[in-house]
C-alpha cells in the first residue's frame, strides 16, 4: 500500500470510545486477523519517584505482573499461558505503560487479567524479593556496560537536582529499601483515570470494549495525585566529563537542550537530526566519522521530547586513542549544521526517507496501538497520521536552517566519556 492509501483510510478508522465513568480510548477495529492489541499508559514515570527512593517505578512496573486477585505469581503466569495472553509494564522517565495481546476468543479473560493487574495486585513478598534480584542484578551487570553507564551519567550531571537526574532503573542503595507499602503508594498517586491514555486495535466493536474498559479501570481513582515538576534545561553544556574505565573502547554520549512534540517546529527538528545522525546510512555523522574514517561502526543523533526537559542526544564507541577525533567531528557537524543548515540534497534525501517509511509503523496491529497510544499523549490529533507526511514534505531549506540553528544554537554540547579516553 502506498502512503496516500494508507493515511486517510486509518485516520477515517479511529474511533473514540468513551465509558460511563468518562474513560476515553482510541479504537481501530480489524477483523483481518482475530487478535486484540491493548496500549496503555500513565502519566507519571520515573520523574515521580520518591527523591530517596529512585527506581520505584521501574520496581512497580517489573511486579505488577506477578501476581493478582487470587492467583498468585505461579497461578497468574500459568493463566497467562493457558490462554496465550501477553501483558507486560514498563516504566520510562515519563510514563509508566502496560501492553496486552490476545486472541478474540480469549478477550474477556485477558481484560480480566488487565482488571486484576491494576486494581488488585498482590505484591507477595516472594515475587517482590525475586524481581528485587533481577534489579539489582542488573545494576550490577550496567556497572561493566560503558553505554549505559554513560547515558546514566549524562542526565544525572545535565539534571543535577531534577528529577531526570534520578536513574530510572534506581541505585544499590535505593532499591534494598523500596518497600511493598512504597510500591503501593506509587500505584495509587499515579494510576488514575484523569492520565490514563488507552489505544486498541483489532477484532473488538466499540460497544464491547466501553464495557470492557469500564470494568478495568472503572474503579481507578479519578485523579492522579502528581509531584509538581518544573522545566529543566540540560546544565554544563561545553564541558565534557570523562568516567574512568579500564575498556579498550570508550563509549560518549553528549546532547543539549531540544524541542517539545508539541512545538510547532518539531517536525522540522525532526528532519533536521536525520540528517544529521538520525539515518542510518545518509546521515552527517555516518558517513563522517564511520564512512570516511571508520572511527566507530555506529554513531547516532535523537530527539528526545521529555515532558519537563525536553533533549537532543546522540553517542558512539571508538577505541580510546580516537575519541579526541570522533568528538572534534561530531562537534564540528553539529557547528556546521547549526550555523548554515542542511544542503538541498541532504534535505530531499531525509524528506524522502522518512516519508517513505511512515507506513511502516502501522503494519501491525501492535505497532498501530503504539503510534495511537504515541499520538495521544502527544496531544497530536486523530488526524495526525493523514497530516504529518504533509508536514514533512513542507519542510524547506529556509525552515531546516532555521530550526537547525533553534535546536544547536552555537553547536555546544555537554558530552560524557566512560572509558580511557587519550588526549581529550
Amino acid at each position: 500500500m502506498n502512503d496516500a492509501t494508507i493515511k486517510p483510510s486509518l485516520s477515517s478508522r479511529i474511533q473514540t470510545v468513551r465509558t460511563k465513568s468518562g474513560i476515553e480510548a482510541w479504537l481501530i477495529e480489524d477483523y483481518t486477523v482475530p487478535l486484540v492489541s491493548l496500549e496503555l499508559a500513565f502519566r507519571g514515570g520515573s520523574a515521580q519517584d520518591p527523591e530517596t527512593l529512585p527506581g520505584t517505578a521501574s520496581f512497580l512496573a517489573g511486579v505488577l505482573d506477578e501476581g493478582a486477585g487470587p492467583y498468585d505469581s505461579a497461578a497468574f503466569h500459568d493463566r497467562l499461558d493457558d490462554y496465550a495472553i501477553e501483558l507486560g509494564f514498563s516504566a520510562s522517565r515519563d510514563l509508566i505503560t502496560g501492553h496486552l495481546r490476545t486472541l478474540s476468543k480469549h478477550r474477556h479473560e485477558a481484560f480480566d487479567m488487565l482488571r486484576l493487574v491494576l486494581n488488585e495486585a498482590r505484591f507477595d513478598e516472594e515475587p517482590v524479593e525475586r524481581v528485587r534480584a533481577q534489579m539489582l542484578a542488573s545494576l550490577r551487570h550496567d556497572v561493566n556496560d560503558p553505554d549505559t553507564r554513560a547515558n546514566r551519567a549524562w542526565f544525572e550531571s545535565a539534571f543535577a537536582g531534577h528529577a531526570y537526574a534520578r536513574p530510572v532503573k534506581g541505585t544499590f542503595d535505593s532499591l534494598p529499601n523500596i518497600t511493598r507499602d512504597h510500591l503501593i503508594a506509587y500505584r495509587d498517586h499515579v494510576f488514575a483515570r484523569d492520565t490514563l491514555k488507552l489505544a486498541v486495535v483489532g477484532a473488538i466493536d466499540a460497544l464491547t470494549l466501553a464495557t470492557e474498559l469500564e470494568s478495568i479501570f472503572g474503579a481507578l481513582p479519578a485523579k492522579a495525585h502528581l509531584s509538581s515538576l518544573a522545566i529543566a534545561a540540560p546544565k554544563n553544556i561545553g564541558t565534557r566529563t570523562i568516567i574512568d574505565l579500564d575498556i579498550p573502547q570508550s563509549s560518549i554520549r553528549y546532547g543539549g537542550p531540544g524541542l517539545a512534540q508539541s512545538d510547532p517546529d518539531f517536525v522540522t527538528a525532526s528532519v533536521v537530526n536525520h540528517i544529521l545522525g538520525g539515518g542510518v546510512f545518509s546521515s552527517r555523522l555516518f558517513r563522517e566519522v564511520r564512512e570516511k574514517r571508520g572511527l566507530a561502526y555506529s554513531v547516532f543523533s535523537q530527539l528526545a521530547p521529555l515532558d519537563f526537559g525536553p533533549v537532543h542526544m546522540g553517542g558512539t564507541s571508538t577505541k580510546n586513542e580516537r575519541v579526541a577525533e570522533s568528538l572534534s567531528i561530531i562537534e564540528a557537524e553539529i557547528k556546521s549544521l547549526a550555523s548554515d543548515g542542511p544542503n538541498d540534497e541532504e534535505l530531499d534525501i531525509a524528506k524522502k526517507y522518512l516519508i517513505g517509511s511512515w507506513p511502516l509503523r502501522f503494519d501491525t496491529s501492535t505497532k498501530l496501538a503504539n503510534q495511537l497510544i504515541h499520538m495521544q499523549i502527544e496531544n497530536l490529533g486523530l488526524d495526525y497520521m493523514e497530516r504529518r507526511n504533509g508536514l514533512v514534505a513542507a519542510v524547506n531549506r529556509a525552515d531546516a536552517a532555521r530550526v537547525a540553528k533553534r535546536v544547536y544554537g552555537t553547536g555546544e554540547i555537554f558530552t560524557v566519556i566512560v572509558g580511557r579516553p587519550v588526549g581529550v
